[in-house]
Parts: structure tokens; C-alpha cells; sequence
């Protein structure tokens, strides 16, 4: 009985390490693709593909929602 209750155990903690690795490497790539969108940005105000005005507003929302998975990922991946 003992060994079923620390095999399950055992595949419980292996479950829920797998998955919040899995989970903290999604949250890097969302942060990455935040970035390469401003990135674009920048190079679409250089190509006159867009105003600095609205540029303005869209670089606002990407570093709000950088800083949103930047806060979870600090306090549920670390």
C-alpha cells in the first residue's frame, strides 16, 4: 500500500512540474513575441506605415500586457 501511495505521489509532483514548466516557457514566448512586435512598430513609424500618435497608444497597451505576464510569471513560476 505504501509503495501505490508514493508512486502516485511521485507521478503528482512529476504532473505538476511538467506543467508549470510548460507554463513558464509559454509565458517567455508571449513576452519574446511582445517584443518583436515593438520592434515592428518601430520599423513601421520608420516607413511612415503608421503615425507616432496611434504608435504611441499601441506601445502603451504592449508594455501593459508585458508587464501583466512579466507579474504572473514572477509570482507563479519562480
Amino acid at each position: 500500500m505504501k509503495k501505490i501511495i508514493i508512486g502516485i505521489a511521485a507521478l503528482g509532483a512529476m504532473s505538476f512540474t511538467s506543467n508549470q514548466l510548460y507554463y513558464s516557457t509559454q509565458l517567455v514566448y508571449a513576452m519574446n513575441n511582445i517584443e518583436d512586435m515593438k520592434e515592428w512598430l518601430v520599423q513601421d513609424i520608420e516607413n511612415n506605415k503608421i503615425n507616432s500618435e496611434h504608435a504611441e497608444f499601441y506601445f502603451e497597451t504592449l508594455d501593459e500586457t508585458h508587464g501583466f505576464i512579466l507579474d504572473f510569471y514572477n509570482k507563479q513560476c519562480k
